[in-house]
This record gives structure tokens, sequence and C-alpha cells, in this order.
């Protein structure tokens, strides 16, 4: 398993974060904690001991049944060799950053978790009505209590982490970020720069490279997906080309395409964490060991090109 640093705390993680919202939160099957239990044993033997939640994903269920898979383990695996990161703030219907609601959703976290603690908690999304010093009381007593142990933001702009870091004592360390091969705007947008093409338009203010600037570090989700709601690029006949080339890498590495679109994120000198959201041992085994692929500029230019980007 590939290793990444997170930059502000020095603490060495994997490259990849087994993202949990599909575990159990959108299934009407029987919940299997034995095959649960079994799913986390086998990504933590492999060097994936880091799993993502955010307390809106099946309504607080993936936490749930994840909490309780974790507990048939006992003492065979130990809380701290596990890193959990959660996210909050989104509500039915509404965005919700109040000091009253983060302490009220982290509570509900931990005991959904059957923990004492997060390693890490991050806002979900940006509350227009954010009020910056309420998030800080939070994060505050949080932190104080011994309930997080660090923080960061999920799909924020240069602005707004700066804005909120202004009043927030804890240092932001991760912003969680759509990207993908096909989803690639705060890459395109640095490469297609002082260009008039669709690439060149700045969606994210700069994202990419401030948080390189700041020493945050960035954890691409929906790796393998056109867009939010589109579904993946991967075997898609919108794809040809992409496909063709990420089928031909697949072999000469001995992986198949999503391993290689994961090496393709990896890549990126911004040192990312990707989000891999699958529920199959078999699937997550072949993306870690795909982390470890390194691809040439070559390669790497080739897939960008054949996902229909362009350079100048």
């Amino acid at each position: 398993m590939k290793k990444i640093k997170i930059r502000k705390t020095g603490q060495e993680v994997p490259a990849l974060v087994v993202g949990c919202m599909r575990q159990a939160g959108f299934t009407d099957q029987p919940f299997d904690a034995q095959k649960m239990n079994h799913f986390i044993h086998t990504a933590v033997e492999n060097g994936a001991n880091y799993f993502d939640h955010a307390d809106i994903y099946g309504m607080g269920r993936s936490e749930s049944v994840f909490g309780e898979a974790l507990a048939l383990s006992g003492a065979s695996l130990k809380r701290e060799d596990l890193i959990i990161q959660s996210k909050c703030g989104i509500r039915r219907g509404f965005f919700d950053s109040s000091r009253d609601h983060i302490l009220e959703a982290v509570d509900g976290i931990l005991q959904r978790l059957q923990t004492e603690y997060l390693d890490v908690l991050l806002l979900h999304r940006p509350d227009a009505l954010i009020e910056p010093e309420e998030v800080a009381e939070a994060f505050d007593k949080l932190y104080h209590d011994g309930k997080v142990r660090h923080f960061g933001v999920s799909n924020y702009t240069p602005g707004q982490i700066a804005l909120l870091q202004k009043y927030v004592e804890q240092e932001l360390v991760i912003n969680q970020m759509e990207c993908s091969i096909v989803h690639a705007g705060m890459i395109t947008f640095g490469i297609e720069a002082n260009m008039k093409t669709p690439g060149s338009v700045d969606h994210d203010g700069g994202i990419l490279d401030y948080c390189r600037l700041h020493d945050i570090t960035l954890q691409a989700w929906s790796p393998f997906q056109i867009s939010l709601h589109d579904g993946s690029f991967i075997d898609s006949p919108e794809y040809p080309e992409l496909n063709a080339k990420l089928a031909e890498l697949a072999e000469k590495y001995d992986t198949d395409k999503a391993g290689i679109s994961l090496a393709w994120l990896l890549r990126h000198p911004a040192g990312m964490q990707v989000l891999a959201g699958t529920s199959k041992e078999e699937r997550l085994v072949r993306m870690i060991k795909a982390s470890e692929i390194v691809l040439s500029r070559e390669e790497w230019y080739a897939i960008y090109l054949a996902a229909g980007n362009i350079l100048p």
C-alpha cells in the first residue's frame, strides 16, 4: 500500500481511504455483521486502515453497521490501529454548521461508531449561513474533550477555508473534493491557463494550488465517476478512447481499469488520498495493490488526453 503524509500533522497514512458511504447506507439487504467485520479485517490486513464516514450516509446507518461490525473484533483489532474519519453538516433540506449541531452530530457519530473519538472530523459542505466563531467554539470543545483529534473540510474553496481558519485554532488538515480523470477541473484549470477554453474556467478558486501551498491534504472522492449523478466512466460508451487507454495500461501493470484510474490520481505530486467506495473485498485488494503503480509522465498525459482533455 502506498503511503502519503498528512502534511500538517506529519502522520503517515494510506494513500487509499476506504469510503463507507455504500457499505450499508444504500441497501435494503439485511446487515451481516460478520461479513462486514471480515471486510474491515481484510482492509486493515492489506494496509487500508483509514475509513471515511458521514452522518448523512444512510441517515447514520452506515456508521451504525460499521460500529456493530467493529465491536465483533474484540481485542483482535485495536482502535488505535484504525484511522476513522467522519463528516457532518448536511441535514434534510439544508446545511448546518452551527455550534450546537456540530456538537450534537459528533455525539451521534461516536455513539453509532461505538468509539470514544474521531481521528478526523470534516465539515461536509459549505454552509452559506456559517458563523466561523461558532465553528471555532465547537471545534475547541470537541478537541479539548478528546472527541476529535484533527479537523478539516469537504468541498470548500480557498476563500472559505481561509475564512474558517481565521477563527479556528486547530489547523484544517484535509479538504475532500470530487476529482477523477473526467472530473478534473482543478487540474485542467491550471493546464489551460490563459486560454479561452472550457477547461480554463476556474470552478474551485484554484483549490489545488491553494491546498499545496498551505499543506492541506486533498482527498479525491468519486474517483471513477463522470460526475456525482452521471455514473462511472469505466466501460462507458461515452469514453471509448479513455477506456481503450485504461485497458492497455491495465494489461501492462497487471491490474484493471479502476486500478489505473486510481494510479492516475496518485501520480499527481499534490500527494492526494483517494476514496474507494467499494464493499467488495477482491476489488478493494486490487485497488490497494494498484496504489503502488507509478505511471510515467507520458502515460499520465496519455490518459489525460484520452479523456477528452486538451493541451495548449
